[in-house]
């Protein structure tokens, strides 16, 4: 399956651990078959909160810039333009349904390159109950799934 990641999957790869998302997440989802895509604004998102603890001196920047580099450069994960503009066009109209612009990019970019999206983020699992996010989303991608790491990950 397609797999589009939200960013926070990604945070271990820089070390900033996630109760509940096992470290190795990103690497059993690439295991069990799945072919995984991430939005380029989640490089940006891991670089800000890369910063943050390097600046509260909790990560080295090292530490941060080797594992982004390690995403970056992984050819088992495609990286999402979000700069194209079908993408940008879903997310300006996902907009008046997420306040969080960055999610929008997330989501856009799942709707048109994947066939899931998998986020923890509730406001993004509740577009699935929401008919005009499902109006959107369903007359771009109409088997877009919006799962949680639980609903894809094998045990």
């Amino acid at each position: 399956m397609r797999l589009l990641l939200d960013t926070t999957y990604l945070l271990p790869a820089i070390g900033i651990s996630v109760r509940g998302i096992p470290a190795n997440a990103l690497i059993r989802l690439i295991e069990d078959g799945h072919e995984i895509f991430l939005s380029d604004i989640s490089v940006f998102e891991l670089s800000a909160k890369g910063a943050k603890h390097v600046a509260a001196r909790g990560l080295s920047a090292e530490r941060v810039t080797r594992g982004i580099r390690a995403v970056v450069y992984d050819e088992a994960v495609t990286r999402v333009p979000i700069y194209e503009s079908r993408i940008l066009l879903t997310a300006l109209r996902l907009r008046s349904l997420l306040s969080d612009f960055i999610d929008c990019l997330i989501l856009s970019s799942a709707v048109h390159e994947c066939d899931a999206m998998v986020t923890e983020d509730s406001d993004i699992q509740d577009l699935r109950r929401n008919k005009e996010a499902e109006a959107v989303l369903t007359a771009i991608n109409p088997k877009l799934q919006i799962l949680t790491l639980t609903e894809i990950l094998k045990p």
